[in-house]
């Protein structure tokens, strides 16, 4: 549907019609004209410029055209108003901009006769009623005979007249103008406030989709758990486990529930190596994910990388209540409340012997070779990641996520400062313990418990720890959003080091977006006998 599509032009385009209709109610004249113009707004003489479909009517139509037409509907057929709607726009899309200017003005014509016809009471003119559902009959089935088409007919032409006729012949025998108007505001608000249901439906839903796990990975998760607590203790263990906190390798930390979105970053990285025998891969899970986890790495080693997966169990130096500590209410989006999002603000301490590390969100595929982030100067800096402001966008700026009306915030922090991305993240662990930063947060933390410093997550609370200590990275390193955002160019994405499925559409779900899931989709093997046993595919 048109109206719900329109966005901020749309909302300009409800302002226009208001100022119209007010315009129309002190004007009862207005719509005789409209109705009664001659056959020279569809043509044009010479070395006159092409005429335009009147603008009100227009604006009438992107506003309300469906969901009128939604209000006359059979009830057998009005599931299917949104579909046949969708299809009809796509059909004139295609057609020459002459064909759609008198297909938008027969769509007009429409929705002025199906007003009248509201407004008609019973007591009217019987004939005249008749005679306008007819044309209105003639009319649909022009546009849908028209849709598409490189020219109209002849008698489509005639059938516009005609409806233009008796529309004149209706003005005449309701001329009161302050009333039609009326039933505009009422259709008007009617729509919007559909609108308004519909995204808030589709809000709710996609939230839905986004915390609800595809049932084939359930399947898999309660499969390798099984196939987990049937092994003997000693075939649970990984090998190589003494090059674990060797600080000459490679370490790379992920830390997720998601079994094959972690799959994906670990083959994605080797695939992209230029020396996998250095990698060594360390994943942080919950206690609940840890055997099906744990299974997929023993049956799918990540040879010649080397790899080590812990539960949050496991870290007994983390506060007792670590695992529920970010629940708040109304928020109930994973991203915001999961505690291993929250653990990377205590990478000194869960890497004790390490000096530096790598950290790669689970919606990430990484398509070069990422060694040389071991030899980057860091200018005795914590943090590398990609800066996400540009000119004019001020989400990207500091005092969108941060509450800059505490003077807690004020007086420490510049509101224009550009964010950094989290996602793909090299840390200097040397550095972060020497400025105790662990504690830093630990102090932010507290302080956002007693009163509401930022939104919901870990990225705003991310800024104020390593407010100065980020470096900042070139954009070719980490390419954003392909979990948000469908006009992220191919060559920008095949350049990339690193794609983040930053957003709500994960490429493991179905809302997806579909020309992006390839990416995603190349690093799994979807003849694996789980994958198969569990009816995940493509």
């Amino acid at each position: 549907m048109r109206a719900a599509g329109g966005g901020a032009a749309g909302r300009k385009e409800v302002t226009a019609l208001w100022m119209w209709l007010l315009l129309m109610a002190t004007a009862c004249g207005f719509v005789f004209l409209l109705l009664n113009l001659p056959d020279h707004r569809s043509r044009s003489g010479p070395g006159e410029p092409p005429a335009q479909p009147n603008p009100s009517f227009v604006l009438v139509k992107l506003q309300i055209g469906d969901v009128t037409k939604l209000n006359v509907l059979p009830d057998e057929i009005e599931g299917h108003a949104d579909e046949i709607a969708a299809e009809e726009d796509e059909r004139i899309s295609r057609s020459p901009p002459s064909t759609k200017e008198k297909i938008w003005m027969m769509q007009d014509q429409l929705i002025m006769a199906r007003a009248y016809l509201q407004f008609a009471s019973s007591h009217g003119s019987a004939h005249l009623i008749r005679e306008l559902k007819m044309r209105m009959k003639e009319i649909e089935r022009a546009i849908s005979h028209s849709s598409g088409a490189s020219r109209l007919s002849g008698s489509v032409l005639q059938k516009m007249k005609a409806m233009e006729l008796a529309l004149s012949k209706t003005q005449r025998a309701y001329p009161h103008c302050s009333h039609i108007s009326s039933k505009l505001r009422a259709m008007i608000y009617n729509s919007e406030e559909l609108v308004r249901a519909h995204q808030s439906e589709s809000s709710f839903l996609e939230q839905v989709a986004v915390r609800t796990l595809p049932k084939g990975h359930h399947c898999l998760a309660m499969r390798l758990t099984s196939e987990y607590f049937s092994l003997d203790p000693k075939e649970r263990e990984f090998p190589k486990r003494s090059s674990m906190l060797m600080d000459d390798f490679h370490h790379y930390a992920i830390f997720s529930d998601n079994v094959l979105a972690s799959a994906v970053v670990i083959n994605s990285t080797i695939a992209a190596s230029k020396d996998p025998k250095r990698i060594v891969f360390h994943i942080v899970t919950d206690s609940l994910s840890f055997p099906a986890m744990t299974m997929w790495f023993l049956t799918n080693p990540p040879s010649p990388a080397t790899i080590h997966i812990k539960s949050l169990d496991e870290l007994k130096w983390l506060p007792a209540d670590f695992s529920s500590r970010f629940k708040q209410k109304g928020i109930r989006d994973p991203r915001y409340t999961s505690a291993l999002n929250h653990l990377r603000f205590y990478l000194p301490e869960v890497f004790p012997s390490l000096s530096k590390v790598l950290l790669l969100d689970h919606d990430v595929v990484v398509q070069k070779d990422l060694s040389r982030f071991w030899e980057l100067d860091m200018k005795s800096k914590v943090n590398g990641a990609l800066e996400t402001c540009s000119s004019g966008k001020g989400y990207h700026q500091l005092d969108n996520l941060v509450n800059f009306s505490d003077p807690s915030i004020i007086n420490k922090f510049e509101a224009k400062a550009c964010i950094f991305a989290f996602g793909m993240n090299i840390f200097d662990l040397k550095e972060w313990r020497s400025k105790g930063l662990s504690a830093t947060y630990d102090k932010w933390f507290q302080a956002g418990k007693r009163r509401r410093l930022w939104k919901a997550g870990s990225l705003p609370v991310g800024q104020l720890v390593f407010y100065n200590q980020t470096v900042p990275l070139d954009h070719r390193w980490h390419v954003l959003g392909l979990g948000r955002n469908s006009n992220t160019r191919r060559d920008e994405i095949e350049s990339a080091a690193v794609i983040h499925y930053s957003g709500n559409l994960k490429p493991w779900l179905e809302i997806s977006i579909p020309k992006y899931r390839d990416y995603w989709n190349r690093y799994l093997n979807y003849d694996n006998t789980y994958l198969q046993q569990c009816n995940i595919h493509r």
